[in-house]
């Protein structure tokens, strides 16, 4: 199993070398694993999203219901690392690329919070999804502003080694430490309605415009060094070229909670700011969900063509890339048709969750068949540093 450190592993080698992958659930289980969890459970909360006239609901019952599973076994299999395997567990954090992948454990957490309040009542009842629900938010978001805050100081001190800091080192999993802020404003909006009125509403609607800002500034300062990146290196190496839709997260997401939380200003504040935030969803979203049809485009292109070089497109947990941010574009878009009423952008959020659906499927079935083995692999590799 050759292990790939950084986009510029072939010019220099990191600070912390990887120890050799251990066989095993417990022992390889990393961060970007939860990527798998936040792909699966933007399924059920885009369905959910979508036009009631499509009858998606169960589908997206068994979507969430399939995530929380996931990342039941993903955080099981992390707890019992950090026990039995603590230097590999230490090791992650050290790591120049999986570093940044500890945004993924928030926002699965996020993810399944969200869909527990949007699909659970039915199973678990109103109030047990309200609790879940809150306390899956909290959880969430502290270790989102943990990750937010950590990851890009190690990379300003160095800590994740000279190849971290080269001038061709800026790839898409970059954004992933800084986003989990944006799905907790997100997600947190739901949440407006059952929050005691008055002065605790209104310290959580401004709590989550500051998420949102905390999220969306690093974003667009790590969009354009990504750019700067593209224009004067050219594409990251193949393994890692699905992270370029990674890009949509920060995008549709933002998109998604401006209007979200909008949506829900009116019980929080008054005129004229509450008019002012709804109408905020629209004026900032429309333009911005315009970039990120752009970006999916590049992205979709420079993914085909990756795929039809000669080295080719080789299984990665970046392949789970093609599912949350493309995710977040369908619930943008299903916002803004709602907020507008325009029924060209709930077809949009349809055309896009056929995109997901098959980005979904492309990694779900890429992850099964990297488990099995063949001739050319006899030993079933670990999924951890495949990236």
């Amino acid at each position: 199993m050759t292990v790939t450190h950084a986009p510029t592993q072939r010019r220099t080698t990191p600070a912390h070398p990887t120890p050799s992958v251990p066989q095993g659930l417990a022992p390889s289980v990393a961060p970007n694993w939860f990527a798998a969890v936040m792909g699966t459970g933007i399924v059920a909360t885009s369905a959910a999203a979508l036009p009631s006239g499509l009858q998606t609901r169960e589908f997206a019952v068994g979507a969430w219901l399939l995530a929380t599973a996931l990342l039941i076994l993903f955080a099981g299999a992390t707890v019992a690392q950090w026990a039995g395997h603590r230097e590999r567990a230490r090791s992650h954090h050290r790591h120049p690329v999986i570093a940044h992948f500890y945004g993924a454990p928030p926002m699965a957490v996020l993810t399944v919070g969200a869909g527990t309040l949007l699909l659970g009542p039915g199973l678990i009842g109103p109030q047990a999804a309200v609790t879940i629900t809150w306390a899956l938010w909290g959880l969430g978001t502290v270790a989102g502003l943990i990750s937010a805050f950590a990851v890009p100081y190690q990379h300003f001190t160095g800590a994740l080694g000279d190849a971290s800091r080269q001038p061709d080192a800026a790839f898409g999993g970059w954004l992933m430490s800084v986003v989990p802020p944006m799905v907790s404003a997100s997600t947190g909006a739901a949440l407006l309605p059952h929050t005691p009125a008055g002065q605790p509403r209104l310290t959580l609607l401004l709590a989550l415009y500051g998420l949102f800002g905390i999220s969306l500034i690093a974003s667009f300062v790590l969009i354009t060094q990504l750019w700067t990146r593209l224009v004067q290196h050219g594409l990251p190496p193949a393994r890692l070229v699905p992270t370029l839709w990674i890009v949509l997260g920060p995008l549709g997401q933002s998109v998604t909670a401006a209007n979200l939380i909008g949506r829900q200003a009116g019980t929080a504040i008054e005129d004229p700011y509450a008019t002012a935030l709804r109408a905020f969803g629209v004026v900032y979203g429309l333009p911005v969900l315009g970039f990120a049809l752009l970006w999916a485009a590049w992205a979709l292109a420079l993914t085909l063509r990756t795929a039809r070089s000669a080295e080719g497109l080789p299984f990665a947990p970046t392949w789970w890339a093609f599912t949350f941010p493309l995710g977040t574009c369908v619930t943008a878009a299903a916002a803004l048709g709602q907020a507008t009423g325009a029924d060209a952008l709930a077809g949009l959020a349809v055309i896009l969750f056929t995109g997901l659906l098959s980005g979904w499927l492309v990694a779900a079935v890429g992850s099964l068949n990297s488990l099995r083995p063949s001739t050319r692999r006899p030993e079933p590799p670990t999924w951890a540093y495949t990236i």
